[in-house]
């Protein structure tokens, strides 16, 4: 087992429980956070930094998986209180200057973007490091290995520390006590084929524990990331299947959110576990990458 502790920071997005976590590690001058979630809930993480008995200000780095609003959000808040912020290169330009991912979320949320997300500050460009693909992260007398795993977005990185992968959504989403797992597929750099190769890359690496940021640490990552696998499998056969009679955006969402819902009650999950996966993960928005992902390298010219 790891010879840190690692601590799982449960967010509360919208008030539920096992939607986000944020990974504590300590280290001798501070803690390493990996992720930071949305501003939305940084009471939440103040909290569960508090019961760890660290305040805000004792949290030195912050390692991003992607810049996705449920990710990074507070990232620039924790930068104002001291933190160094790593990211992976593709996703940088975006932290230091955050305006365009705003717009393209706001045009997704519309009025719900400061209820979801809260505030997204940008993150100085003195704290903002981005670290190369496998080269090691030195903390004190910790390594963590960024890991190149595009896929999901191509501004990914898997975070590999001691026994533990932090697979950020690379992993897909898994909520403790069901042996379930979902793929967040959202616009607009979904890329089967490319995550596929990042998940053949994570199984060349040694570890034995597994933290998808929604939600938890599993202790079976070859059942889980072959669960990944075979969820991208079953899109794409679910898109083939579905793409030829054209449907519109609104017909496919609702049919892949139908599709959703009948693969969760096969294994019996209820209603309240159900609306816990859509919250971390909206079925609507991976209809909406995956038609892109067709147009664009399935179906294109």
């Amino acid at each position: 087992m790891a010879s840190s502790r690692v601590v799982t920071l449960d967010l509360n997005f919208q008030g539920r429980p096992h939607a986000i976590a944020a990974y504590l590690i300590r280290h001798a001058d501070g803690a390493i956070l990996v992720e930071s979630g949305p501003g939305s809930t940084l009471s939440a993480l103040e909290a569960g930094l508090a019961k760890e008995g660290l305040s805000p200000r004792g949290v030195t780095h912050v390692l991003l998986t992607h810049i996705h609003l449920d990710h990074a959000g507070a990232a620039g808040w924790l930068a104002r209180q001291g933190a160094e912020v790593y990211v992976h290169p593709v996703g940088a330009p975006h932290m230091l200057d955050p305006e365009k991912l705003l717009a393209s979320a706001a045009r997704i949320y519309g009025d719900r973007m400061e209820s979801l997300w809260g505030e997204f500050l940008p993150v100085p460009q003195s704290q903002l490091k981005v670290p190369k693909d496998a080269e090691a992260i030195k903390i004190g007398n910790l390594e963590i290995l960024p890991i190149n795993t595009p896929g999901h977005a191509e501004h990914h990185y898997s975070y590999l520390f001691e026994d533990v992968l932090f697979s950020g959504d690379v992993g897909g989403v898994r909520i403790p006590g069901y042996p379930y797992l979902r793929v967040p597929m959202p616009p607009p750099e979904l890329h089967i084929e490319r995550w596929r190769e990042s998940l053949a890359r994570l199984r060349k690496e040694k570890f034995t524990r597994i933290a998808p940021t929604h939600f938890g640490i599993f202790d079976d990552p070859a059942w889980h990331l072959s669960e990944v696998e075979k969820g991208l499998v079953s899109a794409t056969g679910w898109l083939e299947e579905i793409m030829p009679s054209e449907p519109s955006l609104e017909e496919m969402r609702q049919r892949f959110t139908d599709w959703m819902a009948e693969e969760g009650r096969k294994i019996g999950l209820d209603e309240e576990v159900m609306a816990a996966y859509e919250l971390a993960n909206p079925p609507g928005m991976s209809a909406d990458g995956l038609l892109r992902y067709w147009k664009k390298f399935r179906n294109a010219g």
